[in-house]
């Protein structure tokens, strides 16, 4: 029986999925293991659309697997999408994504990079910016921008409608008679002539990302290059333990939050999901850790995480204070209150649930102390009383602060 090759322990954590598996191809571990005896660097792609300012755990997955492969001797290529941004990837979205004008793309670019600790050392930031050879940044409106009809029209005949209709987001707007605007149709096939133009050997995205990067595939082909690996990571869920973590969601932790809030938000992560936490978010032995109770596990992993993106000195202060800025010196964390939101009908607005659960004598004494800062859920301050709570799974868990006095547990 032959022996295959094995990937790496550093490469397989936490992967959902390496494309494509065909023994007539040379196999992803046949590369890797090839690039390694004949010290070749892969060009390894990574592309981001600045469509937000805030950085959060789940986008972190992709950043941290790309430092590793930078930390192994390969490439990374960081493209910006600043020409993609202004499009907007149709993935996950039910409707056409509005488009953002290109100043606020390059200003929300700036801030992305900041965040990925452009400017830092390479031990205190999360790429590596500083080690020669080890990045490229690039911004696809370089290639893109300038795009005659001629080449335009070369990109739409790598695909067909079918292949686009195949697309799940595509194809359940098509059959809710939801409207697809044809320039949505492009943005699998730009994202794809990124690939062509900086000769990526492997790009890594999202498990959502699948359609985008075998379209890059095919017109790698096209253009007479060898195609690209995918290499493709798991969603990380929301601090719901529900949905994906998303800003729309309000489920998220941004890497840039003080230590206190994320370490707070972490602490209160659902058992079920704390262990894909550990394994996507962290490097801990997985083995070592398995045996410990969940109120513990919760804890070690809100300390990892944290000290990933902070210093652990300041992992241990957030530690320490977390329980005294929600429950006050004396109070243990299962003392705090529970408010049940079983006789309350959703949706409906944050300022008069917080009324109708008698939380303030009026809705307008409510609005008042949102909008003076007042009020916050899971350490994050509320300033707008109008949001809309769709359904109660949306609060089960978490923690409302009233002033620095008051403190609330959600429940079913």
């Amino acid at each position: 029986m032959k022996n295959e090759l094995q990937l790496p322990k550093w490469l397989t954590r936490g992967i959902s999925e390496y494309f494509p598996k065909n023994e007539f191809e040379d196999s992803f571990a046949k590369t890797m293991h090839s690039s390694t005896e004949n010290g070749e660097k892969l060009r390894v792609k990574l592309g981001i659309d600045p469509t937000g300012t805030d950085i959060h755990l789940g986008h972190s997955i992709l950043f941290r697997k790309l430092r590793l492969f930078q930390d192994h001797g390969h490439t990374a290529v960081l493209i910006i999408g600043d020409f993609t941004a202004q499009i907007g990837d149709p993935t996950g979205k039910n409707k056409t994504r509005i488009q953002l004008p290109e100043d606020k793309v390059l200003e929300n670019a700036k801030t992305y990079l900041k965040q990925l600790g452009l400017g830092k050392p390479a031990n205190e930031s999360i790429l590596d910016f500083e080690t020669k050879g080890r990045i490229e940044i690039r911004h696809n409106s370089e290639w893109l921008k300038d795009l005659n009809l001629n080449q335009v029209i070369k990109l739409l005949s790598a695909s067909t409608v079918g292949q686009m209709l195949a697309k799940e987001e595509f194809n359940n707007r098509y059959n809710s008679q939801t409207p697809i605007s044809l320039h949505e149709f492009l943005y699998p096939l730009l994202q794809g002539y990124d690939s062509v133009v900086v000769n990526s050997d492997i790009e890594l995205g999202g498990t959502d990302q699948k359609f985008n990067i075998a379209i890059a595939r095919d017109l790698q082909r096209q253009f007479k290059q060898k195609p690209q690996y995918g290499l493709l990571l798991p969603i990380l869920t929301g601090l719901d333990g529900v949905k994906k973590m998303s800003k729309s969601e309000f489920n998220t932790v941004g890497i840039s939050e003080d230590p206190l809030s994320m370490y707070s938000k972490l602490e209160k992560v659902k058992d079920d999901i704390i262990p894909s936490y550990l394994e996507l978010l962290t490097s801990c032995d997985l083995l070592s850790i398995s045996r410990k109770e969940p109120r513990e596990l919760q804890r070690f992993m809100a300390f990892e995480v944290t000290s990933l993106f902070h210093d652990r000195q300041k992992a241990i202060e957030a530690q320490k204070n977390c329980e005294k800025i929600f429950l006050g010196e004396k109070e243990e964390v299962g003392d705090i209150p529970l408010i049940s939101l079983k006789e309350i009908e959703f949706p409906l607005k944050f300022f008069y649930l917080l009324s109708k659960l008698n939380l303030f004598s009026s809705s307008s004494e409510s609005k008042r102390t949102i909008k003076g800062g007042g009020v916050k859920l899971n350490s994050e301050k509320i300033n707008d009383p109008d949001i809309a709570i769709k359904v109660k799974e949306d609060l089960v868990g978490k923690i409302l602060q009233i002033g620095k006095k008051k403190s609330f547990r959600f429940e079913d």
